[in-house]
């Protein structure tokens, strides 16, 4: 019986980035006029930048790496439009092409991109349809630093000159003009006051609380004095989300859409895994306040994913269930409270009181109002339909596609069958030994008299196809163009705009067939330490090389990370790990730098120690 060919057992592809559609505006809900006490959130340092520790070695209070590449210094205008960048949207998990030798698998990890030091999930909160307004928050948050308003002293009056002392005309000159106004002390910077809030929360809205909103006004008009000379798209993504995030607080709803839709479309310029996942956790808080629901959810589950730090995912899913409770889905909401607390497993104090106060809220609405839908799932939320799935048909002994409902929505006419990817698959008709391409309606794409022997599945929009099945793989769009005719002895699906290939030696090329990485290693072995591996590069933009037994790691710009000299290595959310001649682990930093020493007896022990390490970093979202 003929046999589907079956996808490459490639990693599973994180939750897919998307830009955010457009939402339709809708009417905060009445603000709640009872303030109650509130859990506190301690100072934040960044995103995810490890703190000073035992172990620890360079670290910075950056925005979510360990010892941290800080952002550049703002410098352009407020209207600079995003630099164009490769976007990172999560591909869908690609077959290897078929009589494609596979490649030697060893995880690589992407560089992690440099956060403000300002941010951290943990601090923001969902609204429900009660208390949605900008007076909902307007309670009492407490600052660790007090804002310094700059202003000069009050000037006391200067005493007439006595009549009968003598003026020339050099003193008169010089006593006529005006004395220098004292230049104005400058206060704090504004992120990292944003980033030492203690923020209350409202026991039943779980919304911020803020009793002085001139405090945040200034907040945000100091981020506004940043970003105008600002046009670099991290600086602008950043200073632009974190406005957004203030103006939510202070109920200015329709600046803070605006905002944060910016924000989202510089982060995704910049093609940076964390900076795009905080700009849609900031932009989809917003759209939850607004009641936009459906596109809030959306947007938690685009950004959470399985390459962040733990502590960031924590927070999001703690986020995405308090949008669950605005909406009387209760059973989801406990869900997302679970996976926040089972993902930190280490002791976080902060982290269970304030969910122990977003359970008893949930308990609550649940006395009152039951338990609410069941659950939905990703696809639900992501708004994704799956595709049909192939099927046999042992009367007429041909291969089919059915539908998510189990009926057949392809007649079953082919002798063989690649699943769908990227809304299209290859399908061969008994008759002829190529393949043709049919989309998810059955219509042919291309014709099997195209020639091809040798199909990968689609994506980002490109297949790798041969004429013998063993060599010269050339990459195709779905019109059959050809788009790279560079024959290569191998291929990798594309991911994220880059694919390994094999010419002599391994490396990497980009959708229009440019050398990115020099065609000189063993193979990709890029292992994730959520157990993943990927072919070629991480959502991170991040691959792990093999040059002959040693491990190293580059970006997705061909430039070298860690230099290969290590027997094993490992990409983690905000560093590296790495294997030392004597079998003990440590870690490297994300620039390279020597973080951890490698003298612990695995890698477990070492991302607990990372764990510690990052116990202070906490993003503002």
């Amino acid at each position: 019986m003929p046999q589907p060919v079956q996808a490459a057992a490639a990693a599973p592809a994180a939750p897919p980035i998307h830009q955010d559609a457009p939402t339709s505006p809708a009417q905060p809900p009445a603000p709640a006029q009872t303030a109650a006490a509130g859990t506190s959130a301690a100072p934040a340092t960044g995103d995810g930048s490890p703190a000073p520790g035992r172990r620890g070695r360079h670290s910075t209070a950056d925005t979510g790496t360990m010892p941290a590449v800080t952002d550049q210094a703002p410098t352009g205008a407020e209207a600079a439009a995003p630099v164009s960048a490769e976007p990172a949207a999560t591909a869908p998990e690609s077959a290897e092409p078929v009589s494609a030798t596979p490649v030697s698998v060893n995880p690589v990890s992407p560089a992690a991109p440099s956060t403000p030091v300002v941010a951290s999930p943990d601090t923001v909160l969902p609204v429900t349809a009660v208390a949605a307004g900008a007076a909902t928050a307007l309670a009492a948050p407490t600052m660790m630093h007090p804002l310094v308003r700059p202003g000069a002293a009050p000037g006391a009056e200067a005493p007439a000159p006595a009549a009968a002392t003598p003026v020339t005309a050099g003193e008169a000159a010089a006593a006529a003009a005006p004395e220098p106004e004292p230049t104005p002390e400058a206060g704090p910077d504004p992120e990292q006051v944003l980033a030492s809030y203690q923020w209350r929360f409202h026991h039943e809205t779980l919304r911020e609380l803020v009793d002085n909103p001139d405090e945040l006004r200034e907040i945000r008009d100091r981020l506004t004095e940043k970003l105008t000379p600002a046009t670099d798209n991290p600086t602008r993504a950043r200073l632009l989300s974190l406005r957004a995030v203030v103006s939510r607080i202070l109920g200015d709803l329709s600046k803070a859409l605006s905002d944060g839709k910016m924000a989202l479309v510089h982060a995704e310029a910049t093609g940076e895994l964390r900076r795009i996942a905080l700009a849609k956790a900031r932009l989809a808080h917003v759209l939850q306040w607004r009641g936009d629901f459906a596109e809030a959810d959306k947007l938690f589950a685009e950004a959470n994913s399985t390459e962040l730090p733990d502590r960031l995912r924590a927070t999001m899913h703690e986020h995405a269930g308090r949008s669950c409770l605005d909406q009387g889905r209760y059973m989801e909401a406990f869900n997302h409270f679970e996976k926040a607390l089972e993902l930190r497993k280490v002791e976080d104090p902060e982290l269970i009181a304030r969910t122990e106060m977003a359970l008893d809220a949930v308990s609550m609405k649940i006395a009152e109002n039951g338990m609410g839908p069941y659950p939905r799932s990703s696809d639900e939320i992501l708004q994704v339909s799956k595709p049909p799935v192939p099927r046999f048909d042992e009367r007429v002994q041909c291969w089919g596609f059915a539908g998510a409902d189990g009926r057949t929505v392809i007649a079953p006419a082919f002798a063989d069958v690649q699943p769908f990817r990227d809304g299209a698959a290859w399908v061969r008709r008994p008759e002829m030994e190529t393949w043709e391409l049919i989309d998810e309606a059955g219509n042919r794409l291309i014709d099997g008299r195209a020639g091809w022997l040798g199909v990968g599945s689609f994506s980002d929009g490109l297949a790798w196809v041969s004429r013998d099945g063993a060599g010269g793989w050339v990459a195709i769009d779905k019109q059959g163009r050809v788009i790279i005719s560079t024959g290569f002895d191998d291929v990798r699906p594309f991911r994220r705009g880059l694919a390994a290939v094999r010419r002599g030696g391994w490396g990497a090329v980009d959708k229009q067939g440019r050398p990115v990485v020099p065609f000189q290693f063993t193979g990709f072995a890029t292992a994730l330490t959520d157990g993943r591996y990927v072919d070629g590069f991480s959502d991170e933009g991040l691959a792990i090389v093999d040059a002959g037994g040693r491990k190293g790691v580059v970006d997705r710009t061909g430039a070298v990370v860690v230099p290969p000299v290590h027997p094993a290595l490992v990409i983690h959310p905000v560093a590296f790990l790495i294997a030392g001649p004597t079998g003990r682990w440590g870690a490297l930093d994300r620039k390279g730098r020597p973080f951890i020493d490698p003298e612990l007896p695995s890698r477990q022990v070492v991302m607990e120690e990372l764990d510690r390490l990052l116990a202070d970093t906490k993003p503002v979202l």
